[in-house]
């Protein structure tokens, strides 16, 4: 596990399976998964959480829209496996 801050009010958390998920402050908003695919939230946050999303997904290509609860669902995952 590893939680990297990578600009102001964003960090990565990186986990043992290979998922990245981004935080916009203290939000988890977009993940990019062990099998490469990229996930955004589908709920609409400030002006700056977006431009923090779109920043961090540009190279991408292909970002498939999820419930809020999918990218919060890989969260609390991490969470239960360290326990």
């Amino acid at each position: 596990m590893k939680i990297k801050p990578i600009a102001a009010n964003q960090t990565e958390l990186h986990d043992s399976s290979g998922t990245i998920v981004l935080f916009s402050y203290e939000t988890p908003v977009a993940a990019i998964l062990p099998s490469g695919r990229a996930v955004r939230t589908a709920t609409k946050y400030s002006v700056t959480t977006t431009k923090h999303i779109n920043k961090w997904l540009q190279a991408m290509g292909n970002v498939d829209t999820v419930e809020q609860d999918f990218i919060f669902g890989l969260v609390k995952q991490y969470i239960s496996n360290r326990g």
